[in-house]
């Protein structure tokens, strides 16, 4: 067992798209709607990007400082959140692995990976499965906006091999 990487078990990094992240969540960025002009003229705003979806609890926005990590990466670790979405808004300039997979049974299928911008935000719908916060350069800092309230809204799927991701 343990976690060796193996070359059938290595994932490419793919392109970031609305479209193929779909299954998993909403990719928020500015190009893909028309702004409302705001503030006298002076402010585009992009609303509606994004829902958030909870099970109880309420919305909360929290400061996430994540350590920054390297490719080629090893993934050991999926999670997901049953009773509520989770957006990651990058603070300032990062590039992010985003790093998903499919339900199968209750457990995940095989993850796909994919390079966010430092401009790219995402909405990981609710009880999708997800590697931890993975910024790749930059500062690690990002705001989270997810589901605050009791119950367990944190459920963790150790492999039993490890993922190769790289470029």
């Amino acid at each position: 067992m343990g976690n060796q990487v193996t070359t059938e078990r290595t994932i490419r990094i793919e392109k970031l798209t609305s479209a193929v992240f779909m299954p998993f969540g909403e990719l928020i960025e500015t190009g893909g709607t028309s702004p409302i002009l705001i503030n006298e003229g002076r402010c585009e705003r992009f609303s509606d990007l994004a829902g958030v979806e909870f099970i109880g609890g309420r919305a909360g926005v929290s400061l996430f400082q994540a350590e920054l990590r390297s490719l080629p990466h090893t993934l050991t670790m999926l999670e997901r959140h049953p009773l509520g979405s989770q957006c990651f808004i990058p603070m300032n300039q990062s590039e992010y692995l985003v790093i998903v997979a499919e339900d199968e049974g209750g457990r995940p299928s095989s993850p796909r990976a994919f390079m966010a911008s430092s401009t790219q935000s995402i909405n990981i719908k609710r009880n999708t499965w997800h590697g931890v916060l993975t910024p790749i350069n930059g500062s690690g800092l990002f705001a989270v906006v997810d589901r605050i309230g009791d119950g367990n809204n944190l459920e963790e799927h150790w492999l039993e091999e490890a993922y190769l991701i790289t470029e």
